[in-house]
């Protein structure tokens, strides 16, 4: 078999990237922007708006948003123009037609938890001793990323045995 052969990658190509590549040689780059609304809702609308108003479904254009209580409904009624010329301006054009409200229960969005805090022996200092003896050992390795990786590992390799020291 003769290959075409392909020059090599710089960089590995994300899988977002490689999505949206091929959403647009289908020719739905418009509903991928349309679809982005959901990520910029929040955003856009502010947090009190999204508190009580959840983006439900789009259809030709039109977003359905899915209010909690009719006094709501109401102040949106009047903001529809404004909400719709921040998200089609966010979004790139004039992608969305027009808002179609409809009461309803909403989910609140995810709330993120905290990163969790990293594990105390990462805190623990390394001696001059310890950077000496790290040192030595990486000394004949020609291979500076090698040598950075195996750095890294015996340094914390080090922190671990001083956490179980204490």
């Amino acid at each position: 078999m003769n290959r075409e052969r392909r020059p090599r990658m710089k960089k590995a190509a994300t899988m977002g990237s490689l999505i949206v590549d091929m959403l647009q040689k289908r020719g739905l780059e418009d509903k991928v922007r349309e679809y982005r609304t959901w990520q910029i809702w929040d955003e856009t609308v502010g947090p009190q708006i999204a508190a009580r108003a959840r983006p439900v479904r789009i259809r030709e254009g039109v977003l359905e948003i899915r209010v909690d209580q009719p006094v709501w409904m109401q102040q949106l009624q009047l903001m529809k123009p404004k909400i719709l010329g921040r998200l089609n301006e966010r979004l790139g054009g004039g992608i969305l037609k027009d808002l179609f409200l409809r009461q309803g229960r909403i989910t609140p969005p995810p709330v993120l938890a905290p990163p969790p805090k990293p594990p105390e022996w990462l805190d623990q200092p390394l001696s001059d001793a310890d950077r000496d003896e790290i040192e030595t050992a990486l000394g004949t390795l020609d291979d500076s990323e090698l040598k950075e990786r195996l750095r890294r590992i015996l340094t914390l390799q080090k922190q671990v045995a001083r956490s179980k020291e204490r």
